[in-house]
């Protein structure tokens, strides 16, 4: 048995998130229904982290487990030649067989994108939130910086839609850097009152919408609705509702994913 490893990026805007769901079209599903054809089997396909609807992801990283001798340039090849143009596999290698892109991961990078001009540009309103709003770029940069450390997140993560499983489920997560950064206005291709809000984050693991709640939170920090070291307050009140709104997903990538490592194949 042979185990290949992916990086592949996509643009989540017509998908229905990672995971396979039954009639609906995910990247996980259209992933594995191209390598069904190509294997003639149907493999179980892991991700490092289950990107929700509308999200994007720049460094993606999925295993599989197969029998074929395709190498894992074949594979790459064959694959970007049936995907849809939204999915890409940037890169294909043969990895040890005990490698799994999830339970392997030693930290993943997130960036979320607050275009801040008066009009999005129309090559860009896919991957960015538009808020031209008046905030206080200072509060929210200083407020990001409160959540670096270990934490319990319990109010900024959602609910898994089952009482049980949230009780059940760990809520202290690492988190190793967290900042607000300033975009160039050339980034934004859009004039001198242009800019992006870049919030990038770089963690042990997250939790369904963990990211965008943070960025709701620091949003409603910067329109001085609460003080930056309200992020402190919250960690105690352990309370989703007191936190701020979840962000819509177009603006959040997964960028990175980081492993130690790993052992590849010679073939």
């Amino acid at each position: 048995m042979r185990n290949i490893k992916f990086i592949i990026a996509y643009d989540g805007t017509d998908f229905c998130g990672w995971q396979a769901q039954p009639g609906q079209p995910t990247v996980q599903g259209a992933l594995t229904d191209v390598l069904e054809k190509l294997i003639q089997s149907r493999p179980a396909l892991h991700a490092a982290g289950r990107t929700d609807a509308g999200v994007h992801a720049a460094g993606q990283v999925v295993n599989f487990k197969t029998e074929s001798a395709m190498s894992a340039d074949e594979f790459q090849r064959a694959c970007n030649a049936l995907l849809p143009q939204s999915i890409r596999v940037n890169a294909a290698e043969e990895v040890a067989v005990d490698f799994h892109s999830r339970w392997d991961a030693l930290a993943k990078t997130y960036r979320y994108r607050i275009f801040r001009g008066r009009v999005v540009p129309p090559f860009l309103w896919r991957y960015v939130q538009h808020d031209p709003s008046e905030m206080n770029f200072e509060a929210m940069a200083e407020a990001a910086g409160h959540f670096a450390g270990e934490h319990d997140f319990t109010s900024f993560a959602a609910s898994t839609g089952s009482e049980d499983d949230d009780r059940e489920r760990t809520t202290v997560r690492m988190i190793y850097s967290s900042e607000l950064l300033r975009g160039s206005r050339a980034d934004c291709q859009q004039g001198a009152d242009a800019e992006e809000w870049i919030y990038a984050v770089r963690g042990r693991s997250f939790m369904r919408n963990m990211v965008r709640k943070m960025v709701g939170t620091l949003v409603e920090i910067g329109r001085g609705k609460l003080a930056p070291d309200a992020v402190l307050e919250l960690f105690a009140l352990r309370d989703r509702a007191k936190s701020g709104v979840t962000m819509p997903p177009q603006g959040l990538c997964l960028e990175r994913v980081e492993y130690p490592s790993i052992a590849k194949v010679n073939i």
